[in-house]
C-alpha cells in the first residue's frame, strides 16, 4: 500500500489541512506536502513519521497494517500500487528503525525472578 496515500488519508479522516498537521507536530507544512506528494516521502524520518502519526491519532502498527489498506478506497489502493511507495521501497535504513521499533513494541519484558530452593534455608537446623 503506498505511504504516500495513507499518509493523505489519515490526515483527510482527522479533518485536518497540511498547515494544521504542520503546527501539531512541528514538521514543515511544505515538508508534509512533500511527502504527501510523494517527492520526498524516500526522505522522511522515522521520527517525523511518529509525530505524524500522533497527530493523526494513529500507531505505526496501524499505519502498516491491511486494516488501514483495506479502509481505503479502491481508487485510491490501485493507484497506489501503481506509483507509490511501499515499506519495501523505503530506505534500508528507515525500513530497519521501522523493524526495531516494532519489535521493542511487540516484545513483551521478561522478568527472572531469582527462586530458593526448599533445602537452601538460611536458618541452622537445629536437632
Amino acid at each position: 500500500m503506498d505511504l504516500v496515500i495513507r499518509l493523505r488519508e489519515l490526515r483527510a479522516r482527522a479533518g485536518l489541512t497540511q498547515e494544521q498537521a504542520a503546527e501539531r507536530s512541528g514538521i514543515g507544512a511544505k515538508t508534509i506536502s512533500s511527502f504527501e506528494s510523494g517527492s520526498r516521502i524516500d526522505a522522511m524520518k522515522l521520527s517525523q513519521l511518529e509525530r505524524l502519526l500522533d497527530v493523526y491519532g494513529v500507531t505505526l502498527a496501524y499505519f502498516f497494517s491491511d486494516e488501514l489498506a483495506n479502509g481505503l478506497s479502491p481508487a485510491k489502493a490501485e493507484s497506489s500500487q501503481r506509483d507509490g511507495f511501499r515499506f519495501e521501497d523505503l530506505p534500508e535504513p528507515v525500513r530497519a528503525s521501522i523493524v526495531a521499533w516494532a519489535s521493542r513494541i511487540t516484545s513483551a519484558p521478561v522478568a527472572v525472578v531469582a527462586q530458593r530452593h526448599p533445602s537452601h534455608n538460611s536458618r541452622a537446623h537445629v536437632g
